[in-house]
């Protein structure tokens, strides 16, 4: 039994010896280049709303992008920008009104995959998860949301 495991742990160093990346062209240097470029719009995606920062939430989205699906709908970055603005103005109502500031609210994307069926397109899936801090010394952190995200991602402009 050990020179069978021997003979396989040979067969399998030489297999691994002889596989070179760069054979199959770049292919994965392009996908490990990919996920790095899709990472800092995922991040900003996710950061945007938490900073209330309009502008570079919709800058995540394509012209025709959308959030949400149904009658729930935000489609173009103009809606995209009014939705975080509307959060935004939101927030400065409800600290006029009561004289404290918002509990920070924090986006987070859990146990992501992304696969790439071509080039010029990926598709992610992940859980998510939106958390409020804490607001106070007699306020807890609260879980205010969590579902599955899904989201086609796609090269535009190279």
């Amino acid at each position: 039994m050990k020179k069978v495991l021997a003979g396989v742990f040979a067969l399998l160093s030489v297999a691994l010896l002889g596989y070179r990346p760069e054979a199959r062209g770049n292919d994965m240097r392009d996908e490990a280049h990919d996920r790095a470029q899709i990472e800092k719009p995922m991040w900003q995606y996710v950061r945007a709303p938490d900073t209330e920062n309009a502008d570079a939430y919709a800058a995540t989205y394509t012209p025709d992008g959308q959030f949400g699906i149904g009658a729930n709908v935000v489609k173009g970055q103009d809606a995209l920008k009014k939705m975080i603005s509307d959060l935004r103005q939101r927030a400065a109502e409800t600290e006029g009104k009561t004289g404290q500031k918002s509990a920070p609210m924090y986006h987070m994307f859990l146990n992501s995959e992304l696969v790439f069926p071509d080039k010029d397109h990926a598709h992610m899936e992940a859980y998510w998860m939106t958390v409020f801090g804490q607001a106070g010394p007699n306020v807890a952190v609260r879980v205010a949301a969590a579902g599955r995200e899904v989201d086609e991602i796609v090269r535009v402009n190279g």
